[in-house]
């Protein structure tokens, strides 16, 4: 038989590496700007366009390079930054692998400018899915400069698979404040479609990180950590607990100046938060390790975000007790008295509420000898706990608890519910009498026993339907505000909301956008002016830190306003009002369950008031 194995030629070999190198511009970027890090450069300066689909430039000050490494560099796994196995092990760069531009030459069409200092001309190269097209000297400045034009030209299912362009330069983005929190001592400037995103000086650690959350009031909010032991040295700043946002954002893991993910480290700054914020939301970080190279392993990944540590279960002791004294320190914490036992404390939501004596009461009729007075339900456990009660806002726990499933498990567990539900609730509850609104709920009579509705939720469900039959026909009615209301934003909040400008004045909303500043001057007529700034942290949440699609924006922006609407406080329930409302609620095609996936209403059976007594 003939052989069959053959040795695959360098272009595609590249092209297969650059699957996993480079996975979008965000890619690009980041191994760009950390070779221009790793060549000394003083001063970075990127620029974007269309989110970098047509054109990625990072432009540097560094050493250059000579004529024969402008070549070699785009040879694949050709490096300056690795001579021997021994090397991987005190790596001290942001790359190693050789990988990077062999990658990005292979997709692109690709130019190097570069020139060292003491030469007098420069060289430049023209690449072309890794073929050298161009090469000739030429009078540039000292550094490199390296153009990536039409991305993914020749890999067209790599390019359609790209989302938008709000969403990719929210990538780019991402990764460049990934890189540049590390390195203050470094200037850089972005910009997308010749618009500066970024200006950064060179400056200290602290003006760094409150440049790129971008609000006057930043500082405020940060507070500093400084740990040194033998084991790791730790510095940095967190976020006082009352800032704490519902959606992840402002978390950053540094090693040796290198961005990382870790999610046992983030449990050891939750368990470190554990009893001072409330639950499902995310306390802000900026948290840099200095370890000796040896005692960690970069060489997981192509992106280099997962990383190994030897010590991993001391730094996280280490790491838990620092957060603990500093917000210690600066009294936010209640002690500093890291070996007490914390499972007595307060719980956040009770810290607030009034001290009450409780009351003893004996049941005279008990009789120990006597089982039938003890007799508990069939399945063995207290009736508190059953799913009807739970769902009614009664148990300990909330129905819909969505950190451990799947959106797909969350799917399919409502569209059951939804069918169970349906056959226990008649239709005659429409038009039924007798509801009482009790705090949040409305609990009436059914055939079976007691239907419970969740009253903002219900409002919630009600103010979505509508705004969405409303937005599909023309645009929601608008309401202008005598006095605008400020709201401070960043420079990715602001640039979400520009470039979501036409769909936020479809909705109701006119801002104005200034230096530090998102100044609004109307809003959607339903909204009250006591929710205005709750609805923008909500709509600016989403669209600056969750990945959404064009066609899906529309959907997250009115799922706010609903969700902002439904917060107001509630008027005095009549029977008029809560009539009027069942029926609103009983329109909507689905009024068992809000936008946000959670319970609107559930029936509680005889059979569980039953077992109760």
């Amino acid at each position: 038989m003939s052989d069959v194995i053959k040795l695959l030629p360098d272009h595609i070999a590249n092209q297969i590496a650059a699957g996993e190198v480079i996975q979008r511009p965000a890619s690009v970027v980041k191994e760009l700007v950390e070779n221009a890090i790793d060549a000394g450069a003083t001063k970075i300066d990127v620029l974007i366009k269309d989110a970098g689909k047509t054109l990625i430039q990072v432009v540097d000050n560094g050493k250059g390079m000579s004529p024969f490494d402008a070549r070699m560099c785009f040879e694949r796994h050709a490096t300056s930054k690795v001579q021997s196995a021994d090397d991987l092990f005190h790596l001290t760069t942001k790359g190693f692998r050789g990988e990077a531009l062999a990658s990005i030459a292979a997709i692109s069409h690709t130019t190097l400018k570069t020139k060292q200092p003491g030469s007098e001309l420069g060289h430049l190269n023209r690449i072309e899915g890794s073929k050298i097209t161009q090469e000739e000297i030429i009078t540039c400045p000292i550094g490199t400069s390296f153009e990536v034009k039409n991305l993914f030209f020749n890999v067209p299912a790599r390019r359609n698979f790209l989302k938008s362009e709000s969403v990719e330069f929210r990538h780019i983005l991402d990764e460049f404040e990934r890189i540049v929190l590390p390195h203050p001592e470094i200037s850089f400037t972005i910009q997308h479609n010749e618009t500066v995103i970024y200006n950064l000086p060179s400056c200290n650690l602290k003006k760094r990180i409150l440049d790129i959350l971008g609000t006057a009031k930043s500082s405020e909010k940060l507070v500093p950590i400084d740990e040194e032991t033998d084991i790791v040295k730790i510095k940095g700043f967190v976020g006082k607990p009352e800032f704490a946002k519902k959606k992840r954002g402002e978390q950053f893991f540094f090693v040796n100046n290198r961005f990382f993910k870790d999610h046992y480290f983030n449990h050891s700054i939750n368990k470190a938060y554990e009893g001072l914020i409330q639950d499902k939301t995310f306390p802000t970080y900026f948290i840099f390790f200095e370890i000796v190279p040896e005692k960690i392993d970069v060489n997981v990944h192509p992106t280099k975000t997962e990383i190994k540590f030897e010590e991993d279960k001391l730094i996280y002791a280490i790491l838990l007790s620092t957060i603990r004294q500093s917000l210690g320190k600066y009294n936010i914490a209640p002690t500093l008295d890291f070996s007490r036992e914390t499972s007595f404390d307060i719980p956040y939501e009770m810290k607030n509420q009034p001290t009450k004596e409780p009351t003893i009461k004996v049941d005279e009729s008990y009789n120990p000898f006597n089982v039938t007075t003890s007799k508990k339900s069939s399945n063995g456990s207290s009736s508190g706990n059953s799913p009807a009660i739970k769902a009614a806002g009664f148990g300990s726990q909330q129905l819909n608890s969505d950190d451990w499933k799947s959106f797909y498990d969350i799917e399919e567990e409502v569209e059951q519910e939804k069918q169970t539900l349906d056959i226990e609730i008649d239709e005659e509850l429409v038009s039924a009498k007798n509801f009482i609104k009790k705090e949040n709920y409305i609990v009436g009579p059914t055939k079976n026993g007691l239907l419970v509705i969740h009253f903002k939720r219900a409002i919630e469900r009600i103010t979505y339907d509508q705004l969405m039959q409303s937005f599909i026909l023309h645009p929601i009615a608008s309401q202008q505000l005598l006095f605008p209301f400020e709201k401070e934003a960043n420079q990715k909040e602001k640039m979400e909301w520009k470039q979501n400008e036409n769909l936020l004045k479809q909705l109701g909303f006119n801002a104005e956008i200034t230096d530090k500043h998102i100044n609004i001057s109307a809003i959607p007529n339903v909204l009250q002016e006591e929710n205005v700034l709750q609805c923008v942290d909500e709509i600016l949440e989403s669209l600056t830190y969750q990945s959404i699609d064009q066609g899906d924006v529309a959907h997250f922006l009115i799922k706010a306003i609903a969700y902002a609407t439904s917060r107001k406080k509630s008027p005095l329930a009549t029977e008029e009002t809560i009539q009027h409302l069942i029926n609103e609620l009983f329109q909507c095609e689905d009024h068992i369950f809000s936008p946000r996936k959670k319970r609107i209403m559930t029936t509680i059976t005889m059979d569980e008031i039953n077992v109760k007594f």
